[in-house]
């Protein structure tokens, strides 16, 4: 029988966290999306379990963090624990898990990957995409056309992919021709190596191991991530969902090395022994397991950044194919979706004809950038929580007080990642908006709706939908100054050479106007705004009807009374800011990398 042939706009390959995001949000584009995986079962346990606050907003913006906080356990806490004078450890300080004051979730939502992933899964489903399991590929070419790369519709990349669980008889191979190729397939990544991208770092000589129990315990901390320096090692605990945790332990290379090979051998160690090696590091409390290992794994850290992340903006990889680091950052897993949140909405534009191929450039810029940033922290981070403590013996180990200074920083939150001008990011007029700041996300606020005094947060108006978002600060429009302002505004933008017009799409706007004034909601007469800037009804920075909250977003965000023009990337990023009478300056902007409608 044949070797089939078909063709799709992008192909996944991979069904981790980086994989099944960057589906999900292309099903949610309604972009012809496949997602293979040679794995014949979903994952049920174990592997990432830490959700940062940026990635639980991330996860609002498609409609999934309910489910996600429904589920899992938060941690608002952390525990620092360092040797005593008896030999056991002490308690010697407890802080805030989330430091970054911005936050909109300030906590750390926890939850095995297993249940992270089914609610990708589900989504997906209900947008008729599913993973093709047992399914792996097997060869895969870039074409060397440069007409056919530089294309957006064409098909410049076929792989061959081998079905194993097929019956004798049934074909096992499909060839098929992809647009884009997106390689999520994890720290062994078949994509990279097929392109020979190199991953450059080092491999570190700290060996851990994990095991998830529910436990018997009298340890004080055991509901709040506990990071805990003893004479007989180190040692992270998360708390997780229903009375779950996770310990991290770290372990002696003598006692998991091959002496041959120089790998970790498994063999040597399975968890009842890496629990033998927490209890010796929680003394005096006790830590037993009650109902056998949830899951165990012993690893050796590697922190190491692909070389590209791209080839021809045709061949992505994404997630641990082009970052590895330590766990004890808690970053792996949202990492590896804030590459695929993105990348989506630039090949969904692409594929659109909104956008330029130019603009795929970005997504190795923006997240090369954060994953060498990452690992500089992680190996600062990962030092300071292997190395000794500082103790009377030892006067060169980790004072408490320096491992808390780096422990508390904006990189575990994710809500310090910061995009560098490009095509995408116009650093210009910062001024403007100094709390909005150009290349991070937009913080969280409440402002009222004008209509009904109804209190909507910011964030809520920016869902992931593919298009921008366009943040009108009118000012104060009572001032007849102000208001004349805002209406030749509006004229200049409603010219035939505006982008609004410039850019439309029949049927489907590529911008939606959220405009924003101040005022009192006693007073105030939403009539009076130019019919363009009231698609949402227009929303006022006044408090709400009990006084409890809102009324200082213009303050909050830094913008004057003259206001401002905030341009939002799908993402949810400041891309660009300009004033209310210099429109032009998002006309250039948007002409970096939008195209006309054919």
């Amino acid at each position: 029988m044949p070797a089939r042939h078909s063709e799709v706009d992008v192909l996944i390959i991979g069904a981790g966290t980086a994989g099944l995001m960057c589906a999900n949000a292309l099903a949610n584009a309604r972009i012809n999306v496949r997602i293979v995986d040679q794995r014949a079962a979903k994952l049920t346990s174990g592997q990432g379990d830490g959700i940062s606050p940026r990635t639980i907003e991330v996860l609002q913006s498609y409609g999934l963090a309910e489910r996600l906080l429904k589920e899992s356990c938060q941690v608002h806490l952390a525990a620092f624990y360092n040797p005593s004078s008896t030999g056991g450890i002490e308690l010697t300080n407890r802080a805030s898990n989330v430091t970054a004051p911005s936050a909109r979730y300030p906590f750390e939502a926890t939850l095995h990957q297993g249940a992270i992933e089914a609610i990708f899964l589900d989504s997906m489903t209900a947008l008729g995409v599913e993973v093709e399991r047992s399914t792996t590929p097997i060869s895969i070419e870039l074409s060397k056309d440069e007409n056919e790369l530089t294309d957006p519709t064409s098909h410049p990349v076929r792989v061959v992919l081998q079905r194993l669980d097929m019956f004798e008889g049934e074909p096992q191979e499909e060839t098929v021709y992809a647009k884009f190729v997106v390689g999520g397939d994890g720290a062994h990544s078949w994509v990279r190596k097929q392109f020979n991208i190199s991953m450059d770092g080092e491999q570190s000589d700290f060996i851990w191991g994990v095991v998830d129990i529910v436990p018997d315990t009298d340890f004080p901390d055991i509901r709040n991530k506990s990071l805990v320096h003893s004479n007989h090692g180190s040692a992270l605990l998360v708390p997780r969902e229903n009375d779950r945790i996770r310990i991290y332990i770290q372990l002696e290379d003598k006692d998991i090395v091959n002496p041959v090979t120089g790998r970790v051998d498994k063999e040597k160690m399975g968890p009842e022994q890496i629990l033998e090696v927490a209890q010796k590091s929680f003394q005096p409390y006790k830590l037993i397991q009650t109902n056998g290992f949830l899951w165990w794994t012993i690893y050796i850290i590697g922190q190491r950044v692909a070389s590209k992340f791209s080839i021809k903006n045709r061949v992505f990889i994404a997630g641990d194919a082009c970052h590895t680091h330590s766990p004890k950052a808690g970053q792996g897993m949202n990492a590896s979706m804030s590459d695929s949140h993105n990348l989506a909405w630039k090949i969904a534009l692409v594929l659109r004809g909104w956008a330029d191929m130019a603009l795929l450039s970005t997504y190795e810029s923006e997240r090369r950038k954060f994953a060498l940033d990452l690992i500089a922290f992680d190996k600062t981070f990962s030092t300071l929580f292997s190395g000794k403590p500082l103790t009377e013996r030892n006067n060169d180990g980790v004072s408490p007080e320096h491992f808390l200074k780096t422990f508390q920083t904006d990189f575990t939150s994710g809500i310090g990642i910061h995009y560098y001008p490009s095509v995408a990011v116009n650093a210009r007029n910062q001024e403007l908006a100094s709390g909005l700041v150009i290349g991070e996300r937009i913080p969280p606020y409440k402002f009222m709706r004008a209509a009904d005094a109804w209190p909507f947060e910011i964030q809520d108006l920016l869902p992931s939908d593919f298009r921008f978002k366009l943040l009108v600060f009118v000012g104060e429009f009572s001032d007849p100054l102000q208001q004349a302002k805002v209406e030749s505004m509006v004229t200049d933008m409603q010219k035939p050479e505006s982008f609004l017009n410039r850019y439309a799409a029949p049927g489907n706007s590529r911008f939606d106007i959220i405009t924003i004034s101040k005022g009192r909601k006693d007073g105030f007469d939403l009539l009076r705004f130019p019919t363009l800037l009231r698609s949402h009804w227009v929303f006022i920075d006044d408090t709400d009807v009990t006084g409890s909250f809102g009324g200082e977003g213009y303050s909050y965000y830094g913008v004057g009374l003259e206001g401002a023009l905030v341009a939002v990337r799908p993402d949810g990023y400041v891309g660009a800011i300009a004033p209310l009478d210099h429109v032009e300056e998002l006309d250039t902007y948007f002409a970096s990398f939008m195209k006309i409608s054919a």
